[in-house]
């Protein structure tokens, strides 16, 4: 048991603060898994919840006795969903693959898709502001509730394959960046910034990946002319 509580306490001392060694890991997974995610790897699900798991307990600081009692429930909260919209991500896209191929084809979401998206982070963070004041969140609680909502439409996104889930994880990284910070949560934090230009580049990645594949769909329906045209000029006819 003393063990386990020496890594639970863990430290990582930068100057005159600290950040516990879980919220550093916890972290590093989820960038593991948001990197396998932007080559459509299906490991991407459990490693990221791995993460989600070391992350639980250090944003539920005052729950198990961290040494930064600070709660931020919408963090803590949204471990929860991850954990339980990544399983459902993680058999979605291993059922998909039964070819060797990539387990999802990237795509635009409608526009009836979109105006849902962006009806839900708004709605859902207005709902949920008052819930989480009344449970002690930290303030600004509306920054929580954005948080916790943007993050399960984006990992809702990702799991149907949509380009536009990368978009959300920026307005989250936007709002989330200050609110760590002032929350005393500085790994978490730096990493919140650094995953707004990461999730940048993997709009851009998917992008391409989608333009790429649609290319090539359109290809093997309608065939270039052409080609076979060239074939036979340099063959001499047909055989």
């Amino acid at each position: 048991m003393d063990l386990l509580r020496w890594l639970f306490d863990a430290q990582l001392h930068i100057g005159g603060g600290f950040v516990l060694w879980r919220e550093v890991l916890g972290n590093l997974f989820g960038l593991a898994s948001a990197l396998g995610g932007m080559r459509r790897r299906v490991w991407a699900w459990p490693v990221g919840v791995l993460g989600n798991l070391l992350l639980l307990t250090v944003f539920l600081g005052a729950v198990f006795g961290s040494p930064n009692p600070v709660n931020l429930l919408g963090q803590a909260g949204r471990q929860v969903m991850f954990i339980a919209v990544s399983v459902y991500g993680w058999y979605r896209w291993k059922s998909a693959r039964s070819d060797g191929s990539a387990p999802v084809s990237p795509r635009w979401a409608s526009g009836r898709e979109r105006v849902m998206l962006v009806v839900l982070l708004v709605g859902g963070t207005a709902a949920l502001t008052p819930v989480f004041r009344a449970l002690g969140s930290y303030e600004p609680v509306w920054s929580d509730a954005w948080i916790f909502v943007g993050s399960l439409l984006a990992t809702w996104g990702m799991a149907r394959g949509w380009v536009e889930f990368w978009l959300i994880w920026v307005a989250v990284d936007v709002v989330g960046v200050p609110l760590l910070f002032s929350a005393g949560y500085y790994a978490s934090g730096l990493m919140y910034l650094f995953y707004g230009c990461f999730t940048l580049a993997g709009f851009f990645v998917w992008w391409r990946a989608r333009n790429r594949e649609q290319r090539v769909s359109v290809e093997t329906q309608f065939p270039d002319p052409t080609v076979e045209r060239d074939s036979l000029h340099r063959t001499g006819g047909p055989r």
